[in-house]
Order: structure tokens, then C-alpha cells, then sequence
């Protein structure tokens, strides 16, 4: 696929939106909206690459209240022609059928191959893949069985959602500040994994989230690894025009 002139895509993660608390929350969304007023006009395809939500589960007849100003523009854009792509993240994993519904946003699960202007991407969220972290990819396979999500779809949504604000908060407990430090190009696990797949095939650039860190690797001397850092501390994004991939910071 090759972009229209003088449009781009736009990759963007991790807003996390629903802590520290209701006004930290909400100031961050407003700032989320501002940076989608400003893509709008050459945008054409948008990626949303994970834990847009820092936790989400979606009843048959209910979801998290809250968001209406961030739901509301991405509504917009869509109707103006925007593509757009959702990536279920470590948080938000529950995502079904109401954005996609709702929105007309593509969702996906699992990374995913794309080719732009003769330039082939490999995107994903980040999470569970590379070595290690055997503990989170075990209850990555519980949270996504079919039978586990009905289950708890039989707790009452104010059980439920409050079950997983509880531990989306242990979880950024257990890691505290690790996201934020650079571990070494070694030891950068989706570096490392990105390695794993040049190996096999070559693509030219690997855009995740998760890591939380706003990384631009080198990976070989044609493929880029691309972190998009996350909004509570970064305000990261990147942006392909064509011809290049920049990672920017948004200062709106």
C-alpha cells in the first residue's frame, strides 16, 4: 500500500489512561486529544499500540465509565476517513467488540506485518515477546482463554472492574521504575527479539509499546527498532511520512 501524497501514519502507546488518579487522568486525555487535533490533518492511518486503558474489561452491556473525550475524537476521526488500528495491550487486553463497534477501529491481538511505500513494518504492543518473562506469558495465556474471560464476565461490573484496577496496580508496583531505565542494547528484550526475527525475514522497521522507554535502535544496517515510550512521563510518538520513521515528543 502506498500512502496518499502528503499523508503519514501515526503510532502512538501507552497512554495508561485511568491513574494515578480521576484529575492526573483526565489532563493527561486532554493532552491526548490536543496531539489528535494536531495529526488530524494529514493523517491517514493511526496506530494505537496498547494500553490505551491501564484497565479495561468489556461486559456484554457494559464498559469502564469514563474517556468520553478521547472516545469521542477517535469517533471523529474515523468518520473523516481516518484508518485506524488498536493493539490489545497487557492492560487492556479485554478489549472486544465496542470499540471496534462503536469507533470502526481494526483490532488486533497478536503483531502484525505491513508494507508502506515498499517499507515493511512489523508492529505490535510488546508484551510477552523475547526471552524470558516466563512468569507474565503464563498468565497471559489465562487472561486470554475464552473460559477465563467468562468467568469473571460473571462478576457484577462493580466487583469486576474494581478486581482489575486492584491488580493493574500491583502490577505497576512489582515493576516500579524498571520501564524507565535503558538495560543495553543486549539486553533490550524486543531488540533482541526483533534480532531473532531479521534472522528469518527482513523488515525495515519494529514498532512496539510496553517498554515504556522511548527507544530508536539500530538493529541491523537496514532495520530500525522503534519503542513509542508511554504518556504519563514521555508524550512519545511516531510518525511515518513516506520516505522516514521519527520518533517526536509532543509538547502541545
Amino acid at each position: 500500500m502506498n500512502l496518499d501524497s502528503n499523508k503519514k501514519i501515526y503510532f502512538i502507546s501507552d497512554f495508561h489512561l485511568g491513574v494515578p488518579n480521576y484529575a492526573k487522568s483526565l489532563e493527561r486525555e486532554k493532552k491526548i486529544v490536543r496531539w489528535l487535533e494536531m495529526i488530524q490533518q494529514d493523517a491517514q492511518i493511526l496506530y494505537l499500540m496498547g494500553d490505551v486503558f491501564d484497565y479495561w474489561f468489556e461486559y456484554s452491556h457494559a464498559v469502564p465509565k469514563g474517556y468520553i473525550r478521547l472516545l469521542g475524537k477517535l469517533a471523529e476521526l474515523a468518520d473523516k476517513g481516518i484508518e485506524m488500528h488498536y493493539f490489545t495491550g497487557n492492560h487492556d487486553m479485554w478489549v472486544f467488540d465496542y470499540l471496534p463497534t462503536e469507533i470502526g477501529l481494526q483490532l488486533h491481538r497478536e503483531p502484525i506485518q505491513k508494507i508502506y511505500n515498499d517499507k515493511k513494518f512489523y508492529l505490535g504492543h510488546g508484551d510477552g515477546l523475547g526471552p524470558g518473562d516466563h512468569g507474565y506469558k503464563f498468565i497471559k495465556k489465562v487472561f486470554a482463554n475464552p473460559m477465563s474471560q467468562w468467568l469473571f464476565a460473571r462478576l457484577h461490573p462493580n466487583l469486576g472492574i474494581r478486581l482489575i484496577k486492584y491488580f493493574s496496580k500491583k502490577s505497576r508496583i512489582a515493576t516500579g521504575d524498571t520501564d524507565e531505565k535503558f538495560l543495553g542494547e543486549e539486553n533490550e528484550w524486543l531488540a533482541i527479539y526483533s534480532k531473532e526475527i531479521l534472522a528469518k525475514e527482513h523488515f525495515d522497521y519494529f514498532i512496539f509499546g510496553h517498554r515504556h522507554l522511548p527507544l530508536d535502535i539500530q538493529v541491523d544496517k537496514r532495520s530500525r527498532y522503534v519503542n513509542l515510550g508511554e504518556w504519563i512521563n514521555h508524550q512519545t510518538y511516531a510518525v511515518f511520512d513516506g520516505k522516514e520513521l521519527s520518533l517526536l515528543k509532543f509538547e502541545g
